[in-house]
């Protein structure tokens, strides 16, 4: 169940909204409060009333306070990484914490809180808002950097790219990216590749040669 909804506006741009269904209804009624405090007899009725009603505004107002925070950070990251909405997970930046809460001029443990299990449905898919933070890559040139989400997403085209006479060794897949403008080692692309769980290149020609 998605918390945000993205769509493309017909002029360009995104429409940002909140699912209303995953928020928590909670309404604070006015007309039972003052029909009850017209029945308190002592000052400890009225006390205890008072306490209560003003406790339950403030739950009210929190819970109004915390969508606003994820529709203001969700906004922000849609903001941050519009490029890859439009074109792919190879244009999602390096993002970082510290990025969004700095534009949205909140505390990085607030921002950490409200995108943890937090989802956006978008036209490209279901993601959750953790998914776009990333570390940095370097590029080859020395200038700019590219997303370590970006480069897994890079391998793993690669390599499903394979033809059964062209095994791609980890090695292999470092000059590649090398030359598509990304610095990264060897020993690098074998830890990204084991991280989505994708066989070695002695694994991958033993399994193509057997089927």
């Amino acid at each position: 169940m998605p918390d945000v909804f993205l769509q493309p506006l017909p002029e360009g741009g995104w429409h940002v909204e909140l699912n209303s269904d995953t928020l928590p209804r909670v309404l604070a009624n006015e007309t039972f409060y003052a029909k009850i405090c017209d029945g308190a007899h002592t000052s400890q009725d009225k006390a205890y009333l008072t306490e209560r009603w003003q406790q339950a505004n403030w739950l009210v107002k929190a819970l109004r306070q915390r969508a606003e925070t994820i529709l203001k950070v969700a906004s922000e990251i849609i903001k941050q990484q519009d490029k890859f909405f439009v074109y792919g997970v190879q244009y999602l930046k390096p993002l970082v914490l510290r990025d969004i809460a700095k534009e949205v001029e909140m505390h990085e443990s607030t921002v950490s809180r409200v995108t943890q299990n937090k989802y956006i449905a978008t036209p490209r898919g279901m993601f959750e808002l953790k998914y776009f933070f990333s570390a940095a890559l370097a590029t080859t040139g020395g200038e700019g950097a590219v997303s370590t989400v970006a480069v897994r997403e890079r391998i793993k085209e690669l390599i499903d790219a394979e033809g059964i006479k062209e095994i791609l060794s980890d090695d292999r897949l470092s000059q590649i990216l090398h030359r598509e403008g990304i610095d990264i080692a060897r020993r690098t692309v074998a830890k990204y590749r084991e991280s989505m769980k994708l066989p070695s290149s002695a694994q991958r020609r033993r399994e193509k040669r057997d089927r």
